[in-house]
């Protein structure tokens, strides 16, 4: 039997934009914002024959929504109405699906929850960031701690089962003292999940480029030190870990029975489609896998309608390369997002899936990082130690020894 597969849809429209993200997201009038619910509501519908065209295998029956973003929650009731009644049309919602929504606290209208959990909501996950209100402000956040915990006891009230949030180590003006202060506001809440995410310094958002040049806009001279953001990971870690909320990935907690079954998808390497700007897909095809992804450019995505949604595909100027996953890809991503689990990965199952071969020719990598401390083991399952998952790219990198097959 074939897993149901994951739906994400990208809402990439924000009240204003972070400087921290690195998303194709930003914020953008209501009629720019109907004109792409009816696109994503026709690429929903042409789903089927999306995978046709790329030889792909898509099932009929989803077991996992993720609304993601940008801010999902400031689409009005009737969007949604249309975007469930899209995916109704083509897909089989199974019973207990898990159906997350990610939010901005104060940004999900009440009208709106009400929908929302008439369709089947069951999960939602708050931009948090930070509880401490000159950390949200300086990256531009518009929300208080005190709006997060009004929200929380809010969507509590409502019937929400599933509260989680994201919290970012190493914004501008944090120090340890405040960030042990959102941690434990956040245990204070009583949420199901928690998402720590080291601050990322790339030049692909407002404040890593100011980090990286030098400049001071965006509270850039204010970011701590990488030492200190690891020092303060592993304390959150710590924290979190001794207070009911058990680390299963390198940047995700929950309470038991309260993990993501979404983006365990991901790391599952289960089969998952993505609906919507920069959205990526992975599904079974050929000898392993077809990874695909939309476009990036919201003029390009919503583009003229009467082409209809495979013109975003059809052209390939405007489109990513279809990725082919083989044997071998396979294989290192199985090892590699299999290691971003807490649990680990079972070399006796990936040998019996790839071969001996394909295992043996990555066992000095496996060694060495075991040697330099990033790895830990016993028989066959092998994970990533607390500084393993510090320096996870790192250690991936080591693992890359020629194969054999």
């Amino acid at each position: 039997m074939n897993p149901a597969v994951g739906l994400y849809l990208s809402i990439p429209f924000c009240k204003a934009k972070c400087s921290f993200c690195n998303f194709a997201s930003d914020a953008f009038g209501a009629t720019r914002m109907d004109a792409y619910v009816d696109r994503l509501c026709e690429e929903i519908r042409e789903a089927r024959r999306t995978a046709e065209a790329l030889g792909a295998q898509l099932e009929s029956v989803t077991d996992s929504l993720y609304f993601g973003g940008g801010t999902p929650s400031l689409l009005s009731a009737e969007q949604f109405q249309r975007i469930f009644s899209a995916i109704r049309d083509r897909f089989e919602i199974a019973a207990g699906a898990e159906v997350t929504l990610e939010c901005a606290p104060g940004q999900l209208a009440d009208k709106t929850l009400e929908e929302l959990l008439r369709q089947g909501t069951n999960r939602i996950s708050l931009g948090v960031q930070s509880f401490v209100d000159h950390e949200a402000k300086a990256v531009g956040r518009l929300h208080t701690g005190a709006m997060c915990e009004t929200e929380i006891e809010r969507l509590r009230a409502a019937g929400v089962p599933k509260i989680g949030m994201d919290l970012i180590v190493g914004l501008p003006h944090q120090t340890e003292a405040t960030w042990r202060e959102s941690l434990e506001r956040t245990l204070a809440s009583g949420v199901t999940h928690a998402s720590v995410y080291m601050l990322e310094v790339d030049e692909e958002s407002r404040l890593g480029r100011e980090v990286l040049s030098g400049g001071g806009r965006y509270g850039a001279a204010s970011v701590p030190e990488e030492d200190e953001t690891a020092a303060w990971y592993e304390i959150g870690c710590e924290i979190l870990n001794g207070n009911g909320m058990r680390q299963y990935e390198i940047s995700n907690f929950a309470r038991e029975g309260y993990t993501s079954r979404h983006n365990m998808k991901y790391w599952r390497r289960l089969p998952y489609v993505g609906f919507g700007l920069d959205a990526h897909s992975m599904l079974a095809a050929g000898e392993d896998a077809v990874r695909f992804q939309n476009v990036d450019d919201l003029d390009v995505y919503v583009g003229d309608a009467a082409q209809g949604p495979l013109a975003i595909f059809a052209d390939k100027e405007k489109r990513p390369e279809p990725e082919w996953v083989g044997r071998e890809a396979a294989f290192e991503e199985s090892l590699f997002l299999g290691l971003r689990l807490i649990e680990g990965v079972d070399l006796g199952s990936l040998r019996e899936k790839f071969g001996r071969a394909m295992v043996a020719g990555t066992m000095p990598g496996l060694s060495d990082a075991r040697e330099a401390g990033f790895l830990a083991g016993h028989g066959d399952r092998v994970w990533l130690t607390a500084r393993g998952r510090l320096a996870s790219n790192e250690v991936f990198s080591r693992l890359l020894a020629p194969a054999t097959t």
